[in-house]
């Protein structure tokens, strides 16, 4: 009879041990997923009504979590672009707990575009990024503002206007000087190029030829692959891709100019070093060593402010987020953590 029932006890020790071994799902802390609005659910997608001198119109938003204490605003460059190459975000902040929220500015991917240039406005952004922390319910206690690029801007706009709503923020590959951007692609990163590929750029430049073919066909290559995201093209992320694919044109020319390689757009002369000293919050400053921005500014820049901390990606570039993942998300989730 004892043989017959072997079977039987191995297995119930069998069972027991994998039920021991599972996670206690009833337990768990399961807040971060849980929605934060009540009513019908929409993924967490919301429309915010913005006001400006011209009408009314929508912005898009998508809410990824849910933490009271830490909800992080992405601010997208370009300007133009959407906030779809920030999606790699996803591998690295919520399993840290980390609430963000996706926001497609003005012009950009799913939120209205008023094809108007007097829109395309550094002020009326600030604005614009005002009514969408109110309608979202952000406030000093949760709020941190990433801005990358030309993100990073308007986020030092922002926090120079707004900072009392503001727990922290992020500035990430954006110097605070447009001159100084436009002087070291001048003065450093052009030198680094083949002499006769940037004597045809600057050539097709000087005839204001932006729309040849040749123009970007050279920039890709000889810039972008080097400063913008260190990887051969057809190694681009997609979500990069579908991003910059979806460029509103218009808004990225009138502010930045035909390309990354300088400025020449309504953001020419916009310097705010100076200013940097009136910026309380704790802030992170983000640099790659081969970004189209120099990153002895950006570590400069937290100097200045009151609470900065500087992250220095040392294979990184301009989108530092992709190609050095490991100590972008290491030093954005340790600045994050001690908020």
């Amino acid at each position: 009879m004892y043989t017959r029932l072997l079977p039987v006890l191995l297995m119930v020790l069998v069972i027991s041990a994998c039920q021991q071994n599972q996670p206690d799902l009833q337990s768990a802390d399961l807040s971060y997923f849980q929605p934060s609005d009540s009513g019908l659910q929409t993924g967490g997608v919301r429309m915010i009504p913005i006001q400006t001198p011209k009408g009314n119109f929508k912005v898009w938003t998508k809410r990824f979590g849910n933490n009271p204490q830490l909800k992080v605003l992405l601010l997208n460059g370009g300007p133009g672009a959407t906030h779809e190459y920030f999606e790699c975000f996803e591998n690295f902040l919520p399993a840290a707990s980390v609430e963000f929220i996706y926001y497609d500015q003005l012009g950009c991917g799913n939120s209205d575009n008023p094809n108007d240039t007097s829109f395309w406005d550094l002020n009326r952004y600030v604005s614009e990024v005002e009514q969408v922390r109110t309608a979202l319910g952000l406030n000093k206690d949760n709020f941190v503002l990433l801005g990358h690029s030309w993100g990073g801007i308007l986020a030092m706009e922002y926090a120079l206007a707004h900072q009392e709503n503001l727990k922290g923020l992020v500035i990430s590959n954006m110097m605070s000087s447009c001159p100084d951007y436009g002087k070291y692609a001048q003065d450093v990163l052009a030198k680094q190029m083949d002499p006769k590929v940037l004597d045809t750029i600057r050539q097709l430049e000087a005839n204001k030829d932006f729309g040849n073919p040749k123009y970007m066909e050279l920039l890709m290559p000889n810039f972008y692959t080097k400063h913008i995201l260190r990887l051969p093209l057809d190694e681009w992320p997609e979500p990069v891709n579908r991003s910059f694919g979806k460029m509103n044109q218009s808004l990225y020319v009138t502010m930045q100019g035909p390309s990354e390689f300088g400025i020449a757009g309504k953001l020419v002369n916009w310097d705010r070093k100076a200013d940097l000293p009136k910026i309380t919050v704790p802030t992170l400053t983000i640099g790659g060593a081969h970004d189209t921005m120099d990153p002895e500014h950006m570590k400069w820049m937290a100097t200045q402010v009151k609470s900065g901390t500087y992250l220095h990606c040392p294979n990184g570039s301009h989108m530092s987020f992709y190609d050095d993942q490991s100590t972008y998300f290491k030093g954005l989730l340790d600045f994050l953590k001690k908020l």
